[in-house]
């Protein structure tokens, strides 16, 4: 069985990705029809009804995740990193020098903290303390160096590895 707290890091990272394309959710599917995991992911709906696995969203569904489903979302995740690579790079060195471009980190800490409080449960401790901004940055810079080591060759296996061992 998959734990809830490996559901609640993939899905924070997905939304990491949807906050970098705008696209996030048309893209994903389109994604998983490359990847040819329609036996899996066989449309939209089934992406949203896998991520509402995450007991900090609004709309939570206790369903038990199939391992074959959560690996087609952590192959997601890899895939649309590595495409998504340059923006996880402007990020981070954004980042990395607030004092003279904050934009690109300030932007993408902005949309996350956006989506966050439209799509999970505000009400909840964690919500909360990623909504804290004293303590957000860590867990937003920890959430897109993520997205960043996840791109190797290895980025399915080691993603994978670091979920199911949480």
């Amino acid at each position: 069985m998959i734990s809830r707290e490996s559901i609640q890091r993939l899905d924070l990272l997905l939304l990491a990705l949807e906050t970098i394309d705008l696209n996030g959710a048309e893209s994903l599917y389109s994604l998983s029809t490359k990847l040819n995991l329609n036996d899996v992911i066989p449309n939209k709906v089934t992406i949203w009804k896998l991520r509402n696995n995450n007991p900090m969203r609004n709309s939570f569904n206790k369903n038990n995740i199939k391992l074959e489903e959560f690996e087609a979302l952590i192959k997601l995740t890899t895939e649309m990193a590595k495409f998504l690579y340059p923006y996880i790079r402007q990020i981070l060195q954004s980042r990395d020098n607030l004092t003279r471009n904050p934009k690109a980190w300030n932007e993408f800490k902005n949309r996350y903290i956006e989506l966050i409080r439209e799509r999970f449960n505000t009400n909840s401790m964690k919500v909360k303390r990623l909504l804290d901004p004293k303590s957000n940055d860590e867990v937003f810079i920890k959430i897109i160096l993520t997205l960043a080591f996840c791109i190797s060759d290895d980025g399915f296996l080691k993603l994978r590895t670091t979920l199911l061992n949480y």
